[in-house]
């Protein structure tokens, strides 16, 4: 009996033993739990999604794939170019895990300051003197001025409808016949300057319902035509008729019906007026002065990518002849932007900010008559096949 006792078998468990098991589960639950809490909790601009993990790889750019697979592969290290030095990875898995950049101090300070988002954009292609502090800015005027009878009497007018004399070419050799090709409107139409709207000094009251960026319209539609091209321009009073938040869907809707009425629309091209100082806009080329522009491009539309060739090819012809005219071309989806700008609606859509607000209209028609010399050079070497050129200059 007790050999046979002796043979069964016994199971002691330890009571400190299960007590470690039992408090790991529930340490695991609690933090499982706690995690979960934590991302729910977070305002919904700051929780992981799938747009997330596509900003974290486009970080990853074709040089950094190159050092990683070097690290891999020796092979890749007897190339003698710095594409082998080792990358900044510290910085990367900081930016990607607290959405800091420590090379560009907005992505701090915009959270924290009031309206400092403004400022958000990424420079793509960077003009002369290009760079993060003095980015174009947009300022949104208080609703009280729009209301008419709170705007600035008119001053400085002598001479403001003159242009620089596109009138006085000679007839162009190509043009585009009747058909009206480039279209252009004004989302944010009553952007004004300053020179001209009597005791106003504040850059956020630079708003008037009759002088302002439409001019600077005219004066293009002018240039442009003057070398052939037929230019549609419509000036309605979209921020009158809208509140600013508004005012790319109400302007959206005039060019869907421009394009409806004219299938002949082929460009499009939105005028407005950067919000900054005359010292950062104003730039002398062959000793006269010029408003500086600035393309913007709309990160959030399905044409961002030929948006974005068609801006970078005029920056850099301007560059070529007018150097220093453009600031470069800005592309802008983050919050607190539109991201889209109408961009979605043509593959060859612009927005151009003209000067700032204490630029003149002289500035200004200058920049008006460089860019539609610029223009007329892309548009006759890339579209002229599409059109039945006539090189008698229409003379039936």
């Amino acid at each position: 009996m007790k050999s046979a006792r002796n043979s069964g078998l016994f199971l002691t468990v330890q009571g400190t033993n299960l007590i470690k098991v039992t408090s790991f589960i529930l340490l695991f639950m609690l933090l499982v739990f706690s995690i979960s809490g934590l991302l729910t909790s977070l305002k919904p601009q700051f929780r992981p999604m799938s747009n997330s993990v596509n900003t974290a790889t486009n970080e990853v750019n074709g040089k950094m794939l190159y050092q990683l697979m070097a690290w891999e592969n020796h092979h890749f290290l007897s190339i003698e170019d710095d594409l082998t030095a080792s990358p900044k990875l510290t910085n990367l898995i900081f930016k990607l895990s607290s959405n800091i950049n420590l090379n560009d101090p907005r992505s701090l300070l915009g959270r924290e300051l009031p309206g400092f988002d403004q400022f958000d954009g990424k420079i793509i292609v960077a003009g002369e003197g290009s760079n993060y502090t003095n980015m174009p800015m947009e300022s949104a005027p208080p609703i009280e001025i729009m209301k008419a009878e709170r705007e600035a009497s008119l001053q400085n007018l002598e001479g403001i409808n003159e242009g620089s004399g596109s009138g006085d070419k000679p007839s162009p050799s190509l043009t585009t016949g009747n058909k009206k090709v480039v279209h252009l409107y004004f989302t944010h139409n009553r952007e004004s300057y300053l020179p001209y709207l009597q005791g106003v000094t504040d850059p956020d009251l630079a708003y008037h319902s009759q002088l302002n960026v439409t001019k600077i319209g005219d004066q293009l539609k002018a240039g442009l035509e003057a070398r052939g091209i037929g230019t549609s321009i419509d000036k309605s009073d979209v921020m009158g008729s809208v509140k600013m938040a508004g005012a790319y869907s109400k302007s959206g809707e005039l060019v869907r019906e421009a394009m409806a009425t004219n299938k002949d629309i082929h460009y499009l091209i939105d005028i407005h007026r950067d919000a900054r100082r005359k010292d950062k806009t104003t730039p002398i080329i062959n000793g006269q002065a010029y408003a500086q522009l600035v393309f913007v491009v709309g990160g959030k539309n399905p044409n961002y990518e030929k948006n974005l060739k068609l801006a970078t090819d005029l920056h850099n012809l301007l560059q070529e002849k007018y150097k220093g005219i453009s600031w470069g071309v800005l592309m802008k989806k983050d919050a607190g932007s539109n991201g889209v700008y109408n961009q979605n609606l043509s593959e060859n859509a612009l927005l151009i900010e003209f000067g700032g607000v204490d630029n003149t209209f002289e500035e200004l028609n200058r920049s008006a008559e460089a860019l539609a010399d610029v223009f007329s050079e892309y548009f006759w070497q890339a579209e002229k096949v599409n059109y039945d050129v006539d090189q008698s200059t229409d003379k039936q």
